[in-house]
């Protein structure tokens, strides 16, 4: 099978990094690896890793853990992937792209960078994925319950955050940056500080944006971000009339301006409808289909992200609703939560939003 072999290749590359990760930051080393190798393993079955190719495992082996990088991932047989710590390395390259992609699950760069690939392969064109990354505060929110109630406990999840940026003050590569930028404290998750980032710079223009499972939490959170700023009133106007939002796996809110959204779940995903918002009707189940996209998911059980893409895409042209149901009082708060703190950080220092 493709997939164990792509998942093969990635955990011998990244057993070879391990002595320079030790030496980088030997706290987050020890704390994590276990886990974070765990993770690339649960993408394996999530996702179609089988896509990346055995000499583009490289460039991800190293970073499979690296929250909030950026992968440039174009479409099959279009060149190979790159990887970026920060937005401005990612906007440096002068690469323009056609979606922003924010995987969950496992949160490796395994996992984001085939979810992309699926999604390039459809807009044949180049993607950007956002690393959704597995830290402290990931192992505390899962601790409590957080990997099954990402909806409900991903606030919880940014309350940790200070934890994880206490042991990168002994990660070198990061070091100086965190702290030039005000991130070495910041309350929210670099993943959704990632795609603030990104959609609030004018360079980057994608017309699409999808996540899977817990990405489309990051997705939501930083729409929420930018939608409660009163100095971002026209940006996310503007963002409002272009993008277009596709939900997989997971069915989440998204701020009331943003109405071009279609949720899209498998038919047997009790894992996603537990995480998901009870009153979203499904724009469109995929039969016969649980969590998984990978397509060697036993069973048939995957979703096919590249036939679903192709099925819900031209429902955007289609003639829909008004819009719907106005946002219950209690819908969404993780999310609005996230904001809160997003606001906090802004407003609470010196400063902009943090971003690296």
């Amino acid at each position: 099978m493709q997939t164990l072999s792509t998942l093969a290749g990635v955990q011998v590359r990244r057993a070879a990094a391990f002595p320079e990760k030790f030496a980088d930051n030997p706290v987050r080393s020890i704390a994590l690896d276990t886990l974070q190798r765990r993770n690339a393993a649960i993408d394996a079955a999530f996702y179609d890793v089988g896509a990346i190719t055995p000499e583009e495992t490289p460039r991800l082996a190293f970073w499979l853990a690296r929250e909030g990088a950026i992968v440039l991932v174009p479409p099959s047989g279009q060149g190979a992937l790159q990887v970026f710590l920060e937005p401005e390395a990612f906007f440096a390259a002068g690469v323009p792209v056609a979606a922003l992609a924010v995987a969950g699950v496992g949160s490796s760069a395994l996992g984001a960078a085939a979810f992309a690939r699926n999604v390039a392969d459809v807009l044949e064109a180049p993607v950007a994925a956002v690393v959704s990354g597995y830290g402290l505060a990931d192992v505390m929110t899962e601790a409590l319950g957080g990997y099954f109630w990402f909806g409900t406990l991903n606030s919880i999840r940014h309350l940790f955050e200070p934890l994880d940026a206490a042991t990168k003050l002994f990660t070198r590569s990061e070091h100086a940056a965190e702290l030039s930028s005000g991130a070495v404290w910041a309350r929210t998750s670099k993943d959704t500080r990632t795609v603030v980032a990104l959609l609030s710079d004018p360079r980057f223009q994608p017309a699409l944006l999808i996540g899977h499972s817990k990405g489309n939490l990051v997705i939501s959170e930083a729409l929420y971000a930018l939608a409660t700023d009163p100095d971002q009133e026209a940006l996310t106007a503007a963002l409002a009339r272009r993008l277009r939002i596709v939900t997989v796996s997971a069915k989440i809110g998204m701020p009331p301006p943003f109405r071009q959204v279609l949720d899209v779940i498998g038919q047997w995903d009790w894992f996603g409808a537990l995480n998901s918002r009870p009153d979203l009707e499904a724009d469109y189940t995929v039969p016969r289909a649980w969590h998984s996209t990978n397509p060697e998911f036993p069973l048939g059980l995957g979703i096919d992200v590249k036939a679903a893409l192709r099925h819900v895409l031209p429902m955007f042209d289609r003639p829909r609703p008004a819009g719907k149901a106005a946002v219950p009082v209690f819908a969404d708060l993780s999310q609005r939560a996230t904001a809160a703190l997003a606001a906090a950080t802004l407003h609470g220092r010196a400063g902009a939003v943090p971003t690296s």
